[in-house]
């Protein structure tokens, strides 16, 4: 998954580590894809979408990124969104208003968008703004996300969403616990 999500994303910048993956690339475009993704099926995705509008493109990245271990993650993000909790962003996007269309991208999580997304939406004025939502699912559908952007965005123009069911972690966990448990491996 990985290689496929740096094939997309072409000459944007990607790499783990390189500072400049949550700088919008510089491109005069009017266009942004904007996304969060935690296992890289979002990721993937927003490349295609940024190689074929040549936009520029930006991750949403928490300042404190989640947890590795998916059950982890879970739970914190259901404390944040049961508590309302906007998430300190590593990066925002100094000059936003720039943009005309932004293509936002995330995974449903808990029924609804990441609170890291009402962060990101919280931190921009997407006023007069077109948004067009790419939400990645496991089996949920939109959820309550578009009530969340149109809450937190609500002088922007929504767009109707791009939803696609990308659940692979959690089958492959699912699997992999079923399968040690009819083994019987020792743990």
């Amino acid at each position: 998954m990985t290689s496929l999500a740096a094939l997309s994303l072409g000459g944007a910048a990607h790499a783990a580590g390189n500072s400049s993956e949550t700088k919008p690339a510089q491109g005069g475009s009017s266009i942004l894809v904007a996304y969060f993704s935690r296992t890289g099926n979002t990721r993937v995705v927003a490349g295609l979408i940024r190689r074929a509008t040549g936009s520029d493109i930006f991750e949403i990245q928490p300042a404190v990124a989640y947890p590795e271990d998916y059950l982890a993650t879970v739970e914190q993000a259901r404390v944040e969104r049961n508590n309302g909790t906007r998430p300190a962003l590593a990066a925002t996007i100094p000059g936003i208003a720039r943009y005309q269309t932004v293509y936002l991208g995330f995974p449903i999580w808990g029924e609804t968008a990441p609170p890291v997304i009402r962060a990101f939406l919280g931190s921009h004025d997407m006023s007069g703004m077109t948004i067009i939502p790419f939400i990645t699912h496991g089996g949920y559908g939109l959820g309550n996300s578009e009530t969340v952007l149109a809450r937190h965005a609500p002088q922007a123009r929504l767009a109707r969403a791009f939803l696609m069911q990308g659940d692979q972690e959690r089958q492959t966990m699912d699997r992999v616990n079923g399968w040690l448990n009819e083994a019987r491996v020792a743990r």
